[in-house]
């Protein structure tokens, strides 16, 4: 009798091994999967990993195409194939993590992926003829793959979801419902806006290393400004970010008109939104610029401006401008109801990230001898400001639009009396 050990060992040496897969399993596979049966079920009755078979059928398309006309089918262990192009790129890749470690420099997904595209469309020129057909899309799961061929793993290195009024925000809509019925509001007329920090120098706070490794700390820059957005609620309205910074006159604009940048830029000693700050955009930037607005498409000059109980936003707003009517959200459901919290500030700070950590590659990569570090030191709040602007025009009107979705989700059922321009705005609205 073979002693327990041994015949523990060549058992697990044979579990070890890979499993080819015919295609017959594999149609079989796609087959039960569209009847409802789940990739851990077909896996147990197989023999086969969840994974394996939720592999097979997210490729069930090329699969299904391959089996049509071709031939008895053969027995083929199912890997990924990568190209000589991506391998040589991975190559590339790991050597320039492992410098980016090496130099102290912090590394997101977000810069990995720019950087892989950078490396397979330079190796790809380099080639010349015969490479021109392949194809690299560094997506989320080509990273996994990677990450996991590499050895890599997500290490944090240094250190809000409020609980909402829930109650407060289901009954909100059904108010502003009827404030806009008894009024005759149009999707036009109807305003948000908000206020969000931005650190405008930012550094990722994650990086990607080898496991075995430990990565050095780094101080993250405090600079910040606040951004304040504005938008109707058709989608079709979004002018200047309005920036407040610390200086009012930064050495980086020197020679520069304010009014010829891309953004309002107002001064304050800690970059906050106070109520001198907001009464001075809502007198001499909001209301004309929504009077212009109206005007210009024929609708009269009336507003329903929704705004959140903000400290920096002053309580009796409405008393500036009698063609403006200010409704503040309830206390507490900013996070539910706030449609600009709702999405776009997020798409923004997305477009703001990219293009910044775009804009740091290129630098370092083309001074060999420049840091991360260095390159923030020298990014200045002009470039910033173009970057803002840039990432602000990159937001999308059927983002603006989406984002009202909350506050008037219960709308369709209690304003069908409204005139059509608000039901044109509900259609677009409601799933």
């Amino acid at each position: 009798m073979a002693p327990k050990g041994k015949a523990d060992s060549s058992e697990c040496s044979a579990s070890k091994k890979r499993k080819a897969i015919t295609m017959e399993v594999k149609v079989d596979i796609i087959k039960r999967s569209q009847k409802g049966e789940t990739p851990t079920n077909i896996g147990r009755s197989l023999g086969l990993s969840r994974s394996t078979v939720a592999t097979i059928i997210k490729d069930k398309e090329r699969i299904m195409e391959h089996v049509k006309g071709s031939a008895p089918m053969k027995a083929t262990v199912i890997t990924k194939q990568r190209s000589g192009l991506i391998i040589e790129m991975e190559r590339l890749l790991v050597v320039w993590l492992e410098e980016q470690n090496q130099r102290r420099i912090l590394v997101s997904l977000m810069v990995i992926q720019e950087k892989a595209k950078r490396l397979f469309e330079a190796l790809k020129d380099e080639k010349g003829k015969g490479s021109e057909s392949e194809e690299f899309v560094a997506s989320r799961g080509w990273f996994m793959r990677f990450k996991a061929r590499a050895n890599y793993h997500n290490l944090k290195v240094q250190g809000e979801a409020a609980s909402g009024d829930e109650k407060a925000a289901s009954e909100f809509p059904k108010a502003l419902a009827e404030i806009i019925k008894e009024e005759g509001y149009s999707a036009h007329q109807v305003f948000n806006v908000d206020e969000t920090g931005l650190f405008w120098k930012h550094m990722p706070d994650r990086t990607y290393i080898a496991k075995e490794k430990s990565a050095p700390g780094h101080k993250a820059s405090k600079d910040r400004i606040t951004l304040l957005f504005w938008g109707n609620a058709a989608g079709d309205f979004k002018l200047k970010p309005f920036l407040v910074y610390q200086a009012e006159n930064p050495r980086a604009l020197k020679g520069i008109w304010k009014s010829q940048l891309p953004v309002i830029l107002k001064a304050n000693k800690k970059a906050w939104v106070t109520l001198a700050v907001f009464e001075d955009w809502f007198i001499n930037y909001f209301v004309p610029s929504v009077e212009w607005y109206l005007a210009s498409k024929g609708i009269p000059f009336k507003v329903l401006l929704v705004l959140d109980n903000a400290p920096g936003h002053p309580a009796h707003l409405g008393d500036f401008n009698p063609n403006v009517k200010v409704v503040y959200l309830p206390p507490n459901t900013t996070a539910l109801l706030q449609p600009m919290d709702q999405g776009v500030i997020a798409s923004f700070k997305a477009y703001y990230l990219r293009r910044t950590i775009a804009m740091a590659l290129q630098a370092t990569e083309t001074k060999k001898n420049l840091t991360l570090k260095d390159f923030w030191k020298s990014y200045n709040i002009l470039d910033a400001v173009k970057n803002i602007a840039d990432s602000w025009e990159e937001v999308k009107q059927t983002n603006m639009n989406g984002v009202w979705k909350n506050c008037v989700l219960n709308l369709w059922v209690i304003s069908m009396g409204l005139r059509t321009q608000f039901s044109m705005l509900l259609r677009m609205l409601l799933p």
